[in-house]
């Protein structure tokens, strides 16, 4: 995030209160300090002074830019605090204060501070946009994306060359569903980089979103093509050719992924499963172990390893493996529909049964789901059929 704006912690100079020559002597020699960046003595210096004047905010904002310094942002934030309850009028205090806390990681409390900076500058000053850009940010690292989409619209048209800006805010649409708005601003991406893989793999995740699976896939392609070391973009392509069953295709790319990192567990889950479906026990085996011992909760891994112990007859290890993935993901019919047909080969009929009631009560539900969305509102829906 930092390369969207300069975090740089600004001096502060608080206009002294009236004091005598001795603290006059003691302030000149704190700031000198500063000056020549001897921060320890310093700090001694400016102690020295609150030991004598505790309600000196100068000395507070002093301190706090030290500790803002030397890295130690959560005690800064402390010091510019105390400074700004001493003299809220402090605009700079209040921006190194909002600065410390993002340095922090405190998003969600740096929001106010810099709400607060945003209303009280002049509109269209180099300062409104510099405040637009810190609370967007604040909005984006707390994660309200949604609060952060029109003030990274803002900094977006205050700057029409920012193309990180521009990717931050088409990251910001995704999360928070705003599907057409990563489209548009992907278009704007294109202008200052036609071949950002970055963006060509946001606007195949909305295109996805909004059931365009093809268009999905085509902008995959031009992201694998854009840059086929891009993180994650041969996983994308082989998830989206994974969901339309074209196996072949989908191991080729989640195999590429797995070249440029070894370790990723979902394209080894996936990966697994392609071979699973294509009857390639040999290959599925240790890559869905594998995914399992890096994510235990892969509920996909353990159904697959009791289809593939199912089908070599090893019927109480399938049993362990379906039993987990139906404790992992209760909803999912499939896993009863197997655990129905492993129960039924083991000779335990109410079982049996008992699991295939619950696949079929799931997706009798399902249906009705799909029944209430395509029902016109301004009609009751259809009472379910009488078992």
């Amino acid at each position: 995030m930092q390369r969207l704006l300069s975090l740089a912690l600004i001096p502060v100079l608080l206009a002294p209160p009236a004091s005598t020559h001795a603290q006059t002597t003691q302030r000149d020699t704190a700031l000198s300090y500063e000056q020549q960046g001897n921060l320890p003595e310093a700090e001694s210096a400016w102690h020295a002074i609150l030991k004598a004047h505790p309600n000196d905010a100068e000395a507070y904002a002093h301190l706090g830019l030290i500790a803002g310094h030397q890295e130690h942002y959560k005690e800064a934030a402390t010091l510019y605090r105390k400074a700004l309850a001493l003299s809220p009028s402090q605009q700079g205090v209040r921006l190194n204060l909002g600065l410390a806390l993002f340095k922090a990681g405190e998003m969600k409390e740096a929001v106010p501070v810099f709400a607060q900076l945003l209303k009280s500058a002049p509109a269209d000053s180099p300062d409104a946009q510099r405040y637009t850009i810190l609370l967007a940010m604040s909005h984006y690292g707390a994660a309200q994306y949604a609060e952060a989409v029109p003030l990274l619209k803002q900094a977006a048209a205050n700057d029409a060359q920012n193309l990180a800006i521009r990717m931050t805010l088409a990251h910001s649409c995704l999360w928070s569903r705003q599907f057409q708005c990563v489209l548009d601003t992907y278009h704007e991406i294109l202008s200052l980089n036609a071949e950002s893989a970055e963006a060509d793999m946001l606007a195949g995740e909305a295109s996805d979103e909004l059931h365009d699976r093809g268009g999905a896939i085509e902008q995959f392609r031009a992201a694998v093509k854009a840059n086929p070391t891009e993180p994650n973009v041969h996983f994308g392509l082989g998830y989206l050719l994974w969901t339309q069953r074209l196996f072949e295709e989908a191991i080729t790319e989640l195999q590429a992924e797995l070249v440029n990192d070894p370790q990723h567990a979902q394209a080894m889950l996936y990966l697994g499963d392609a071979y699973t479906q294509l009857n390639q026990p040999e290959k599925a085996r240790p890559l869905l172990e594998k995914a399992l011992t890096t994510n235990p909760s892969f509920w996909r891994a353990h159904l697959d390893l009791g289809i593939l112990d199912a089908a070599a007859g090893h019927n109480d290890e399938a049993l362990r493996h379906m039993e987990q993935a139906a404790k992992l993901q209760p909803n999912e019919v499939n896993i009863h529909m197997r655990l129905g047909r492993l129960y039924k080969a083991m000779g335990n009929n109410a079982q049996a049964k008992a699991e295939f009631a619950k696949a079929n009560n799931l997706t009798h539900a399902a249906d009705e789901g799909v029944l209430k969305e395509m029902t016109p509102k301004s009609q009751p829906a259809p009472s379910p059929t009488p078992q």
